[in-house]
């Protein structure tokens, strides 16, 4: 078995991140990560100050690097389970032993079940406006959903341009919502969607069920967000009412030792948000640390 310091599960910007300022503290560490990044589809991430447009892959791997060049073990694999007294059990059969354990598994994006949607995600069916409403700006855009947040959404994708549709779907919009969108021209097209149209691997426009035709350039849909907390369920980490994990603003959970950092934490969190969380979590937890080293030099006295 292999002891660390800290034991991240998950290698996306948050562990990363973490990783780098507690093996630059001289810590043990080491990063468990399954290789299935949430924003793998987007071919470029933006906001994010000095590496805007950098392809996401390309920032995990420079991470990596530097992560590894401080001394940080990085391991591609599955968490099967964490033991009382963080043991970190790996599905390969692996065990690591971990003095405090930090959360980066992120989310899931549990999208609309329409043809096209799952294939354009990422793409030109896109959730965060402000990491790809520039790339679209000024052109036919919609907004699919007929809840109150996706009426919000619209209106905030009306920041990027003047032609923006809201698609209902099976929702029902009120009239003060019908009033609240005419007053920024932004249209809505009642009816139940058959399906997202694809032409020579580019959307191209919005098919109804009644076999109309509406062309867009690109689709902002609201998914639900379900977090990969298995890890801190099974810790008997405390979740709030929406179901996520409670933390303070280092990332402190309920359970003594874990942290929680990055999307797992903030369905909201973008890229940068994300790194600056577990920059957050990683100080935190080296103060931890420090204090449990000096009652057991205390103790030794």
């Amino acid at each position: 078995m292999s002891e660390y310091d800290v034991v991240v599960i998950g290698g996306g910007a948050a562990g990363l991140s973490a990783a780098l300022v507690l093996a630059r503290a001289r810590r043990r560490v080491a990063v468990v990560d399954a290789g299935a990044p949430r924003n793998a589809p987007a071919a470029h991430m933006h906001g994010f100050l000095s590496r805007d447009g950098f392809a996401p892959r390309d920032l995990l791997a420079a991470g990596r690097e530097e992560v590894a060049g401080y001394g940080g073990l990085l391991i591609d694999g599955l968490v099967a389970g964490v033991d009382p007294g963080f043991q970190v059990r790996l599905k390969d059969g692996r065990s690591l032993s971990a003095r405090r354990v930090l959360v980066t598994t992120g989310l899931q994006d549990e999208l609309p079940d329409l043809p096209g949607v799952r294939e354009r995600w990422g793409r030109d069916l896109l959730h965060c406006p402000y990491c790809h409403g520039y790339e679209v700006r000024d052109q036919p855009l919609a907004v699919l959903g007929g809840t109150a947040e996706a009426v919000q959404h619209a209106q905030l994708v009306r920041q990027w341009s003047p032609d923006v549709l809201i698609f209902p779907h099976n929702g029902m919009l009120t009239a003060g919502q019908r009033e609240q969108l005419a007053a920024r021209a932004i249209g809505v097209v009642d009816g139940p969607v058959r399906r997202l149209v694809v032409d020579d691997d580019r959307l191209s426009g919005v098919e109804l069920e009644d076999g109309r035709f509406v062309g867009r350039a690109a689709v902002f849909v609201r998914p639900r967000f379900v977090p990969n907390d298995d890890v801190l369920v099974s810790l008997g980490c405390a979740t709030d009412e929406r179901g996520w994990a409670v933390s303070d603003d280092t990332g402190r959970t309920s359970v003594a030792g874990v942290w929680v950092a990055g999307n797992a934490a903030d369905p909201r969190a973008q890229v940068i948000t994300a790194a600056g969380m577990g920059s957050a979590a990683a100080i935190a937890i080296n103060a931890d640390l420090v204090a449990d080293d000096v009652q057991s030099s205390l103790t030794r006295a």
